[in-house]
C-alpha cells in the first residue's frame, strides 16, 4: 500500500470517526454548550468527507493551465466552503441561544430548561 493510499484512507477513517463522535456527543451529553461543540465536530467530519469525496489522486487543482491536462471536480471544494460558513453561523446561534437559556434557567442542563420542553 502507498503511503497516498494510505493518507487517502485515513483521511476517511478520521471523517467518519469525526462524525461518530458528534452524533454520540449530540444524542448523550447534558450540557447545552458540550452540545454545540459536538455538533460542531459533526460538522467538521461531513465537511472532512465532503473534500475526500472530491480527491483524485495525480489531478491537479482546477487552474487554466497549459500544461494542466486533468483537474479535480471544483464542486466540493465549492460546497464545502458553503457549509464552514452556514456551520459557523449555526454554532454561533446555538452557543449564543444556550448561554441565554442557560442564563434564564440557572444551568446550563438541558433537562432542567423547562423552556425547550414541549
Amino acid at each position: 500500500m502507498t503511503a497516498e493510499t494510505m493518507f487517502y484512507w485515513s483521511l476517511a477513517v478520521t471523517a467518519l470517526g469525526l462524525v461518530i463522535i458528534g452524533i454520540w456527543g449530540v444524542l448523550t451529553r447534558k450540557n447545552i454548550l458540550r452540545i454545540a461543540l459536538a455538533f460542531t465536530l459533526a460538522d467538521t467530519g461531513v465537511n472532512l468527507i465532503l473534500v475526500w469525496s472530491g480527491f483524485l489522486p495525480n489531478r491537479a487543482a482546477p487552474i487554466i493551465d497549459s500544461s494542466v491536462t486533468t483537474v479535480v471536480d471544483p464542486l466540493p471544494q465549492a460546497l464545502v466552503l458553503t457549509s464552514i460558513v452556514i456551520g459557523v453561523a449555526v454554532a454561533a446561534l446555538f452557543v449564543v441561544v444556550g448561554v441565554l437559556a442557560s442564563r434564564k434557567s440557572g444551568s446550563a442542563d438541558v433537562r432542567r430548561m423547562k423552556e425547550l420542553r414541549w
